[in-house]
Order: structure tokens, then sequence, then C-alpha cells
């Protein structure tokens, strides 16, 4: 009994936490956890840009690759006006005759998309999309060949996945045709 009272006694003396300090302490952990989320967003929304930026270099890389390999191995080159097209006369080791084409995507008109095709035609709907975020949608300049030099088609791919000049990556080239000859 005596026991009984000394431990009542204790446990009276024994406060536990009172609704305001509890309110408080919640209070303050909202705000510090809202600030890590904001911080954990920026962050994530971050990579999210870093990685379609990456992308869309690394799609303009090996699509002027691929051009170049193209070019390299064309006889000729039949530019379209305005520059927005390209057709290059490849032999059949080359996999034949290609044709380079850019293409408005959206409705806005500040973002194209490249694109090829086997043969003389090419066009969006039926093309194969090598590098998007473009910033026009004229990237060829074609040169002929001359008695002093050999045929020469220069590529420039603008990319900028936020559109204008934020953020541009821009790849220029001059490649020539060395299966063309001199006249």
């Amino acid at each position: 009994m005596i026991r009984r009272l000394r431990t009542a006694r204790l446990v009276r003396g024994e406060r536990g936490y009172s609704l305001i300090e509890l309110l408080t302490v919640m209070a303050i952990m909202g705000i510090v956890m809202g600030g890590l989320t904001q911080i954990f967003v920026a962050g994530s929304k971050a990579e999210a840009d870093m990685n379609v930026r990456f992308q869309a270099q690394l799609n303009s890389r090996l699509a002027l690759d691929k051009i170049r390999r193209d070019t390299h191995c064309a006889t000729a080159v039949a530019p379209a006006n305005p520059t927005n097209s390209v057709t290059l006369s490849l032999p059949a080791a080359c996999g034949g005759d290609k044709t380079y084409c850019t293409s408005a995507i959206g409705s806005t008109g500040s973002r194209y998309g490249l694109y090829w095709q086997l043969g003389s035609t090419c066009s969006a709907a039926t093309g194969i999309k090598l590098i998007d975020y473009l910033t026009t949608g004229n990237l060829f300049t074609y040169a002929a060949q001359s008695t002093t030099s050999l045929a020469a088609l220069t590529v420039d791919f603008p990319v900028s996945v936020k559109g204008g000049s934020i953020g541009r990556y821009e790849l220029k080239d001059t490649i020539y045709l060395r299966n063309s000859t001199r006249t």
C-alpha cells in the first residue's frame, strides 16, 4: 500500500506535453518539411530539364554524324528552296537516295524536327525523326563544285529546348562530297 502511494505521487508529478506545445512543434515541422519538399521538387525539375537538353544535344550530334557519312558517300545533292530539305544521291552500296527534311512541330512555328526518308521525298508523317527542338527549319546550304573545290553541303543545327536563344546549342559543319568531281 505504501508503495502504491509513492507510485501515485510520482505519476501525479510527471506531466505530459500540452496541446499548445504539440501544435507549435507540428507547425515548425510543417515549415521545415515544406522547405525540404520544395528543394526536392526543384532538384527533380532541374534533372528532368537537364535530361531533355542532353537528349536533344545527343540526337543532334548523331544526326550530324549520319548526314556526314551519307554526304561523304553521295555523288550529288539536290537542295530544295527554301533550304528545309536536301536529297542526297547515293549509290546502292551506301543505301540508295536519301532525303532529309524539316517540319514544324506544333502550331507555334518555333520548334522544328529533322526527318529522313529513303527516296526523293520526305515528310514528318512518313519520315524517321532524327532531331527535335530545332529553332529553325532552314538547315542546309549547298555549294556546287567548281574547278577549285568539291561540292559542299553546309549543315547548321540550332537546338534549344526552351526555344529562342536560351540554352541554345548549335552544331555547324561544312561537309564535302568526296564523290563529286571538279568541273
